[in-house]
């Protein structure tokens, strides 16, 4: 067992521990070991690592701010070695900053991501026993799996950087350091990294330069060292903001920034902030975004009174030269092919820009978002172009799922899946459908065949809004954000000439106003629609699925993207009838008669068969199956699917897919009295604590008939969880 190599021990952190620790042979022997200490009044911690703990805790006590902290934790096993130490060291930093319980003192920057013996075989496995054991003692709250997922982890400065990153960083800081370069220009496309280094250059420069181990640069430590040096003396304390020009992934950098150490939201700014003061440094997220006046709408106005301020002609200035007017240096990062609408910089201002003497260009080509690498990035940019030849192989990679839908209910039914396993799922779709929704919320936006769906009911941080995974995004909402996996709606604005062969679009069919309005060119209008279509196309880290409104497009699409296939399970081949050995190759499976619908009569409990389960699956006496009927849950569980459930032991249900129980309805269809729904309650509290005031049973389905089930008062009496919805079994 794992959990058996792995001891933490945990000791008070004053003088006496050095006693304490002649009992710990791991640190009385000098062993490689990993530290964490930590104060729970002021929830900050420190990590580290070390073979001799006891003159490294010595010099923490004589420290004058970790002697403060008042916890240790020693995490020691018999399989620890130099390199495992680091690397478990620079997890927890990494995963201990995403958590968010601790604000750490550490300023390192995270390991490079160097390999070992064993690592991926024993270490990871190590890594996760020693998180689980850390959220027992209150070191650690969150998953893994939640922490992969969240903004603050996605974009932590203590994450490695890769090769291509740390010498983009290099060149930045020398053009600071020398002040030769008055612009630096970082060109990288969509997932390049470009948003992390931007935040690892903030973290690096609002830091103490002796909280910080430049271990992670091997050889060219002192040459960083030198230069964030050389940087402090002529600039000591930098006033410098973080410049974002889309609304929504501006929000989302704000609450990154107010949570890490060092950094605070005010220093994430919008360009129109910028014509207010003057700054040592501003760095520019997506400066492609940086606008001009052309079809702002209602930014007119801001736009025009910058201008003024600046003393610049509004007809022929933009928000690049704001930023470079009131900055002694400017670092933007850019990719021309994530322009998107008219109103954006053009081109031409960058490339003057590129032209200057004093612009340093650095390029950032290794793809660090997207698991199908580079190779997928350009298969994107060949297919959109019209590139491919039509004997081009199709496009697959072990690492990455790219896939093309028939059925639009069935990618929605994946995307939905794929949420419920890693999280961070999401429909998007280009322009080809008014936004009606944001007048009536009554109204549908969307209507493919018989599905209707709404765009996305906020702009601002749409991805990790309440309700995102039941709308469609658009490349406002999606720009800059990474997701796990993302279900992409070609829609009718977009075509294929088959005689021509190529790409076609029709602007009739394309709705935002904005993005067409003052175009007189049509390959302008072209280019804009599949930008968006490829920045889109590239959210996805570990998949991209793909459905295709225009017949046209459809088959130009289904000649080099693999199509997804129906894999039609037949019951037979799930269970096992010989060699049954409960709860360690099989489960049970209850026959409830359950229906994704409403309540009816009490059907009894009783084990009619043990089914087999996917290797992948742990048996354990929590789990077990049963077949779901209906629809009204069919955007997750298709009507007759077999699903594994957990069985429900206390804790939150919300947002969460349940198996309940209710006596007291009945389902006129299925006449059973268990039902699946997702789960929400409001509750309310009085003098003897907190009661559930209502429970709604929300059903997931792509038909309208299907309505909340709302419990209140007399019914929660006959309500109970039975299950938590882990997968489907097929």
């Amino acid at each position: 067992m794992i959990s058996s190599l792995v001891k933490i021990n945990h000791y008070d952190f004053e003088n006496s521990l050095f006693e304490d620790f002649s009992t710990n042979h791991f640190a009385k022997d000098l062993w490689p070991l990993v530290y964490i200490l930590s104060d729970g009044d002021t929830k900050t911690a420190y990590v580290g690592e070390t073979t001799d703990a006891y003159s490294r805790m010595g010099a923490h006590l004589k420290h004058k701010t970790k002697s403060k902290l008042t916890s240790v934790h020693l995490i020691t096993s018999e399989k620890f070695n130099k390199s495992a130490t680091l690397d478990i060291e620079s997890n927890l930093i990494k995963y201990m900053s995403g958590d968010n319980t601790f604000n750490l003192l550490n300023g390192n920057l995270g390991l490079a991501n160097h390999n070992y013996y064993q690592k991926k075989e024993v270490y990871w496995d190590i890594f996760n026993t020693i998180w689980n054991q850390l959220r027992t003692v209150g070191i650690s709250k969150h998953s893994i799996e939640y922490i992969d997922n969240s903004d603050l982890f996605k974009y932590s400065p203590y994450k490695s950087l890769t090769k291509d990153q740390s010498q983009g960083l290099l060149q930045i800081l020398q053009s600071l350091a020398t002040g030769k370069y008055d612009n630096t220009i970082v060109e990288g496309g969509a997932g390049t990294g470009k948003t992390i280094l931007a935040i690892f250059l903030f973290k690096m420069l609002s830091s103490q330069l002796e909280d910080f181990s430049f271990k992670a640069f091997g050889t060219e430590e002192n040459v960083y060292i030198d230069l964030v040096n050389q940087i402090k003396k002529v600039i000591p304390s930098p006033k410098m903001a973080l410049v974002v020009p889309m609304s929504s992934f501006r929000t989302t950098l704000k609450k990154v920034f107010k949570n890490i150490k060092g950094l605070s939201a005010s220093m994430v700014i919008g360009p129109a902030q910028v014509s207010k003061e003057k700054y040592d440094l501003l760095v520019v997220d997506e400066s492609h975004r940086l606008r001009r006046r052309v079809n702002l709408g209602a930014y007119f106005g801001a736009f025009d009174k910058a201008c003024i301020a600046l003393k610049l002609d509004k007809h022929n200035a933009s928000e690049l030269d704001w930023v470079t007017m009131q900055s002694k240096h400017t670092v933007l990062f850019y990719d021309e092919g994530q322009s998107i609408k008219p109103s954006d910089t053009k081109k031409e201002e960058f490339d003057i820009m590129k032209s200057s003497k004093d612009t340093s260009i650095l390029k950032l080509k290794s793809q660090f978002r997207v698991k199908g690498g580079n190779e997928y990035v350009e298969y994107i940019d060949s297919l959109l172009n019209n590139k491919l030849k039509e004997d081009s192989s199709i496009f697959y990679s072990k690492e990455y799922e790219f896939t093309m839908f028939d059925s639009i209910e069935t990618m929605i039914q994946q995307i939905k899946l794929r949420d419920q396993e890693s999280g961070l799922s999401r429909l998007i779709a280009g322009y080809s459908w008014e936004w009606k929704s944001n007048k009536n919320k009554d109204t549908f936006d969307i209507h493919i065949d018989d599905v209707k769906l709404k765009w996305n009911g906020t702009s601002n941080d749409w991805i990790n809004s309440d309700g995102a995974i039941n709308e469609v995004g658009c490349i406002h909402t999606t720009q800059g954000y990474d997701l796990n996996y993302s279900g992409i709606i070609f829609g009718n604005e977009i075509s294929f000439n088959p005689v021509t062969k190529e790409i076609i679009v029709n602007e009739e069919n394309y709705f935002d106003k904005n993005g067409k309005q003052s175009i007189k060119d049509p390959k302008e209008l072209k280019l804009f629609i599949l930008n968006i279509y490829k920045t889109i196309m590239l959210r996805g880290i570990k998949g991209t699925y793909i459905y295709v409104c225009d017949p046209l497009l459809r088959d130009y699409f289904e000649s080099f993207i693999p199509k997804y296939t129906y894999d039609q399970v037949e019951v037979k081949k799930i269970f096992k009838t010989e060699n049954i050995k409960p709860f360690e190759n099989s489960i049970p499976l209850y026959n409830l008669k359950v229906a994704a619908g409403a309540f009816g009569e009490l059907q009894q409990v009783e084990d009619v068969e043990w089914l087999s389960i996917p290797k992948r699956i742990k048996p354990s006496k929590d789990l077990f199956a049963c077949q779901v009927v209906g629809e009204s849950m069919n955007w997750i569980i298709p009507n007759g699917a077999f699903c594994l459930f957990r069985k429900y032991k206390g804790g939150s249900r919300n947002g969460q897919i349940v198996l309940v129980e209710n006596t007291n309805m009945y389902d006129s269809d299925f006449g059973s009295c268990y039902t699946v729904k997702q789960y929400d309650s409001k509750k309310q509290e009085d003098e003897n604590g907190w009661k559930h005031q209502s429970i709604i049973l929300k059903p997931l389905s792509t038909e309208s008939r299907y309505e909340n089930i709302l419990l209140e008062n007399g019914d929660l009496s006959t309500f109970r969880v039975i299950g938590i919805f882990e997968c489907l079994l097929e």
